[in-house]
């Protein structure tokens, strides 16, 4: 059954050559349940807020099959929250999900996937990989980030699962290999759930790239 591994949140915040001096990239496992609402994991915080958090990127899944697939490449074991994120999942298709599916998490909290993660430069410093940004690009396994449509209490082992799916058919890996026309119209055209404004953007961009008859 897909389940929740870990639940994860900054453990401290790191000095980092960026612009803003520190990053909270470091996200570790928390013990017992830990409430989660319209901006996140409760204790967690994100040094830029510039390009991280808010209500469209309250909390960033990243699933073991991925990390999986990633530790091979590395060479080491990818332990949850390494790659910064706050819920490591089991049993669920994150590249697969569908933008503006919703998950049902344990009990009571609803999230809502609105877009794939961007990896950052500060992503590789984290990692000291040489070429990481690029790497983890090719591989096509980005993450996604939801959004919280109802708050409540999660911890590891807790089930996922999926209780709505657009008709639109647009994937997190979609939209991270670059979406093309069809896609794209399909994703603004959608009864669904709102697209949050990066991903509006995208679709926006995507759409303007190729004449309307095309």
């Amino acid at each position: 059954m897909p389940s929740l591994t870990a639940v994860c949140r900054v453990h401290a915040l790191l000095d980092d050559s960026g612009s803003v001096g520190v990053t909270a990239i470091d996200k570790r496992p928390v013990d017992g349940p830990v409430e989660v609402k319209r901006l996140g994991v409760r204790g967690d915080v994100q040094a830029s807020r510039a390009h991280h958090g808010g209500p469209d990127k309250a909390v960033y899944a990243y699933a073991d099959d991925d990390a999986a697939h990633f530790a091979g490449i590395l060479g080491y074991e990818v332990v949850p929250g390494l790659f910064g994120e706050n819920l490591r999942t089991s049993g669920v298709d994150v590249t697969g999900a569908v933008i503006g599916e919703r998950w049902a998490v344990g009990d009571t909290l609803v999230l809502q996937v609105t877009m794939p993660r961007t990896p950052c430069a500060t992503f590789a410093r984290r990692l000291g990989e040489s070429g990481w940004v690029r790497r983890f690009q090719a591989e096509g396994r980005p993450g996604a980030y939801l959004s919280i449509v109802k708050a409540g209490p999660v911890q590891a082992g807790d089930p996922v699962s999926v209780v709505s799916r657009p008709d639109h058919g647009v994937t997190i890996g979609d939209v991270f290999a670059g979406l093309d026309a069809q896609q794209a119209r399909a994703l603004l055209s959608s009864p669904g759930p709102r697209l949050s404004e990066t991903m509006r953007g995208i679709a926006e961009k995507a759409v303007a790239r190729v004449p309307a008859d095309a």
